[in-house]
């Protein structure tokens, strides 16, 4: 209930606040400059991200190949003591 009544508050004093700066934001004026370039920091940002988590992905996958086959080495593991 708490939570509501806060999400309510914070709409209605987010929308007055909006409504201040007559539609512009808290950037100021926009004009196509900038929205090229917020456009290419975009598409370079998920072109590092991809890049990154393949990177990351193929590193857990060598480790986990690693480890697999430094079990696999060890046999079942029922032989090796005793008798």
């Amino acid at each position: 209930m708490a939570l509501a009544g806060w999400l309510v508050l914070t709409l209605a004093f987010g929308a007055s606040d909006a409504l201040a700066t007559y539609g512009h934001g808290f950037y100021g004026d926009v004009n196509d400059q900038v929205v090229t370039l917020a456009g290419f920091c975009v598409i370079g940002f998920f072109t590092v991200f991809v890049i990154v988590m393949s990177l990351l992905q193929g590193w857990l996958e060598r480790r986990k190949a690693a480890r697999k086959a430094a079990h696999s080495a060890l046999g079942n593991g029922r032989w090796l003591g005793g008798w």
